[in-house]
């Protein structure tokens, strides 16, 4: 539970300093408490089995799993997405960005984010309750997964297959399309500046956001790859375990770590603690 302390630190650090009440952290605020959620969602209930040698999970369990899990995986690619939008108006029109990501428009993109994430989810869970299931069902995760659910059902599940591989390749086709298209046009912005310098200032300010999408998107691919070619539970739930814990603990790491601002604002929040 180590990466929730450290995410519940920046969430107070950005919400103390009034030099982070910005777009961008702003934006950060809520991937950090997406992370949060996203953690909470299956690490408790796995550390509960742990502790009581059971690998059991109640059928309404699973299903808030899966519901909760979907909503918060595809928040956090929705809000990737928003933030890579939020780099491209500050490198490439400097001058309008206070005017472009104004507050009303940050909370805008928040909420859209929210609501497509929810939609999504309920949409299947709706779908993986008209599922009939065998009497023991074992799934090789440490928590349930709408790929890994749909899989161990007994009925016909082709119209689940269809509807989460569309909207993977929608949702997370397009996001990755946005930030991939952002990036080319920051990349070409940053080429026509004739300092050095203020070229790698500009690009500075996108390496932690650059960093955690590969994360994010990596590992993604990399459980997508390895379920269409292992058939070992076992790897498959490390990998599981990998790209739903790992790039959660690592992304308040990663932002704090690089940047100057949040160390400032953090060093000023111990000093007002020891006062």
């Amino acid at each position: 539970m180590t990466d929730c302390w450290t995410v519940s630190l920046e969430l107070v650090v950005s919400r103390s300093d009034t030099h982070l009440h910005t777009p961008m952290y702003f934006f950060l605020s809520n991937l950090s408490f997406t992370d949060i959620c996203m953690s909470t969602s299956t690490i408790p209930k796995m550390l509960l089995n742990i502790q009581a040698q059971s690998q059991s999970i109640s059928y309404i369990g699973c299903l808030s799993q899966v519901f909760f899990l979907m909503v918060f995986l595809v928040l956090e690619n929705c809000l990737l997405t928003a933030m890579a939008y939020d780099r491209y108006v500050a490198i490439c029109h400097p001058l309008m960005y206070p005017i472009i990501m104004n507050p009303s428009f940050c909370v805008f993109l928040v909420l859209v984010s929210l609501f497509i994430s929810g939609v999504n989810s309920l949409l299947h869970t709706l779908m993986v309750l008209q599922l009939s299931f065998c009497t023991h069902l074992e799934i090789p995760d440490f928590f349930c997964e709408l790929s890994q659910v749909i899989k161990s059902a007994c009925s016909d599940t082709l119209i689940n297959n269809i509807l989460m591989y569309f909207f993977s390749v929608i949702l997370g086709g397009s996001a990755l399309f946005g930030i991939i298209f952002s990036y080319s046009l920051i990349v070409c912005s940053l080429l026509r500046l004739p300092s050095s310098g203020r070229k790698y200032k500009a690009f500075s300010t996108c390496g932690s956001h650059l960093l955690v999408v590969f994360l994010f998107y990596g590992t993604a691919f990399g459980v997508y790859i390895n379920s269409s070619i292992t058939e070992s539970s076992r790897k498959t739930a490390v990998v599981s375990m990998i790209y739903t814990v790992v790039p959660q603990m690592l992304n308040p790491f990663i932002y704090s770590l690089r940047n100057k601002d949040v160390k400032e604002a953090l060093w000023k929040l111990f000093g007002r603690i020891t006062l």
